[in-house]
């Protein structure tokens, strides 16, 4: 399935990564929240937006304002992808493929997958497979923040200092992919040694429950007021990379004879 993917996730990353450069450079918008933004909508919303903030030395308004405008697209996306989705006649498998590729959070993903699998009773399918299409993607957290460290680093040592040019890659390795793979091989062995699959049941209801944790949390984070009146440039950026991820996705989706 990550490997079906990989051209559209190349596809998808590289358009956002374009649009955000391009809009940086015609508001003249701050480096930070442009790269924040960017990056978040191209890889994987607050989890590249956490591990590229330190890396870049970003504030914690520049982190809120990012994570923020990232979030106000994941919440449509999740609300109206399923819907988006059904009146365009997507399969199960079109439709993982385009939540995996096309929303921003992983959360978001599984949120409008969930939906999905609700709605055509396709009993956790669609979900398992936008989830690893997703974590496909989000591995490009490590080549994106290393580029981005040296490219600090660089800067740091050409302007005479070298204090703020170090990184370390335990603060931005995506640990979770590690967690999500170990899960994975633990459910596989013990369903191929002749466990039941129901046992798992629990387990993961109890990680829908935590996702729907995570997201009211950041949203008990998030003046949308605040963002409104003075993130109108971070926004205009934000729905412009969500536009041209949703549309690249579907453009190699059809290329590639898969809708």
């Amino acid at each position: 399935m990550g490997v079906t993917s990989l051209p559209i996730i190349c596809t998808t990353i590289t358009v956002s990564l374009v649009i955000a450069f391009l809009i940086r450079k015609g508001l003249r918008m701050p480096n930070n929240i442009s790269v924040l933004v960017g990056v978040g909508s191209s890889i994987c919303g607050g989890s590249a937006i956490a591990a590229t903030a330190p890396v870049i030395g970003a504030d914690d308004e520049e982190i809120a304002q990012s994570i923020s405008v990232i979030f106000l697209f994941n919440i449509l996306a999740a609300l109206f992808f399923p819907t988006l989705g059904g009146m365009m006649g997507m399969s199960n498998e079109g439709f993982g493929l385009f939540a995996g590729t096309a929303i921003n959070d992983t959360s978001s993903v599984t949120a409008a997958a969930a939906t999905w699998d609700t709605l055509h009773g396709t009993n956790g399918a669609v979900l398992e497979y936008a989830t690893i299409v997703k974590l496909t993607r989000t591995l490009a957290i490590i080549p994106i923040t290393l580029a981005l460290a040296f490219w600090r680093t660089w800067q740091v040592k050409r302007g005479g200092s070298v204090s703020n040019g170090s990184f370390e890659l335990k603060k931005i390795f995506p640990f979770f992919i590690l967690f999500f793979v170990l899960a994975s091989i633990i459910t596989t062995v013990s369903t191929v040694a002749g466990a039941d699959p129901a046992l798992f049941q629990p387990f993961k209801a109890l990680s829908k429950y935590f996702i729907i944790l995570a997201m009211a949390a950041i949203g008990l984070n998030t003046d949308l007021v605040k963002l409104v009146k003075t993130g109108g440039k971070p926004i205009f950026m934000g729905v412009c990379c969500w536009a041209g991820i949703t549309f690249a996705s579907l453009a190699m989706q059809h290329l590639m004879g898969l809708l």
